[in-house]
């Protein structure tokens, strides 16, 4: 992969195809029997309206916001050998972004539209999130330049793995290995130093057929997708949708630019079309691909204690005594629901390490370990007394 943001002059010359560079002309051209097969190349700029960060913008772009994950450099996490070195990074990255979370946006369903009216040959698109798919654009219909979420498979042997299972290791931030050879799994989103999916390469030959290419929300800066504007015939139109231009646009007789934001340019689009009612249909149907995850009950157990203090130092016990507060404000809100009380849960933040034997014992055992550790704070030396000054909390 290699980037350019070089753009070719404006051409000049008078359109061939279109009767102008502008959207009306766009409308006819499309409601006339020369437009039968649409392409569209997509960008990450098709999903911000969804809450996805795009990955290049400054201060609310994805490589932007991943520097709380201390990476070498923002694109490692996307790059295959730093994912063998060290899978954390991603798949802490994966828990934010994994599909279900989002509501495809009106662009995603203006490509449903297409796709309703006979119009869509072929969706090529840079975006791993499948909100093409949960938009309801027919699979077939969906090239994933750089793969996606939909499915995942170990980095080793190939071997491919259970969606339900790599669900529950995102969702608990939890690293899933390979059944068979203990590789590390990976959803197949296309890292830097691995090849593209082969169905991108065989429905590349395809735009020669294109009657109309839509690019939309893309800077057109990653190869070899950002190539594709200059496959399709130089008869074809090309609209472009984005913030700004990109690419050779401009450099041919029947590109036309709109610029913009996605959304709105597309809503006009459809409404000159006399698709609006369609359009707002199908987006009203996407309401229903957001997933809400119910919150889960841990089951209590009493074959598991929380262990006693460690010593009589507070330091050593903090995060235990942490766990058990935490419980026990847990117990005091289902006990008060429970007689109808308007209770709020405690904010308290729990240990990971604790969490478990903190969650899996009465209440009168996690009572006595309390009073035992908070008797060996009260009984510890009066100069070893541990108080929240990052200097003693670092001895």
């Amino acid at each position: 992969m290699f980037s350019s943001r070089r753009s070719r002059p404006i051409n000049q010359g008078n359109p061939k195809v279109l009767k102008a560079r502008d959207l009306p002309s766009v409308v006819q051209y499309i409601e006339s029997s020369a437009c039968e097969n649409v392409m569209l190349m997509l960008g990450a700029g098709v999903s911000t309206s969804a809450g996805i960060p795009d990955f290049r913008s400054p201060e609310t772009g994805l490589y932007s916001n991943l520097q709380r994950l201390n990476l070498p450099h923002p694109e490692a996490v996307f790059e295959i050998n730093f994912f063998r070195r060290n899978p954390v990074p991603f798949y802490t990255l994966a828990h934010e972004l994994y599909p279900g979370k989002f509501r495809p946006t009106i662009t995603h369903s203006f490509i449903r539209l297409l796709a309703e009216k006979k119009l869509l040959h072929t969706c090529f698109t840079q975006n791993i999130d499948t909100l093409e798919r949960r938009a309801g654009v027919p699979d077939e219909k969906i090239i994933e330049a750089h793969g996606s979420f939909a499915t995942q498979r170990c980095i080793d042997c190939q071997r491919p793995y259970d969606d339900a299972k790599m669900k529950d290791h995102i969702k608990r931030k939890a690293i899933a290995k390979c059944d068979s050879c203990q590789g590390f799994i990976k959803p197949d989103i296309v890292f830097f130093g691995e090849g593209l999916p082969s169905a991108f390469a065989r429905a590349v030959p395809n735009l020669r057929k294109a009657d109309l290419l839509i690019v939309i929300g893309t800077s057109l800066t990653v190869h070899p997708f950002a190539s594709l504007t200059g496959m399709v015939d130089e008869s074809c139109p090309r609209v472009l949708i984005n913030m700004e231009r990109v690419g050779d646009f401009g450099s041919r007789t029947d590109d036309v630019i709109l610029l913009g934001k996605c959304d709105e340019i597309v809503l006009e689009l459809c409404q000159s079309l006399d698709w609006e009612k369609d359009l707002n249909r199908l987006w009203e149907l996407t309401k229903a691909s957001v997933v809400t995850e119910p919150e889960e009950e841990v089951e209590e157990s009493k074959s598991e204690e929380l262990p006693e203090p460690k010593s009589a130092h507070p330091r050593d016990n903090l995060e235990i005594l942490a766990a058990v507060e935490a419980r026990l404000a847990k117990m005091s809100v289902k006990e008060g629901k429970e007689e109808g009380k308007d209770l709020e849960p405690s904010t308290d933040t729990v240990p990971s390490n604790t969490t478990a034997s903190a969650n899996s014992t009465t209440k009168e055992e996690a009572e006595k370990v309390a009073e035992n550790i908070v008797d060996a704070i009260k009984g510890a030396p009066q100069g070893d007394v541990l108080k929240n000054d990052p200097a003693t909390m670092e001895k």
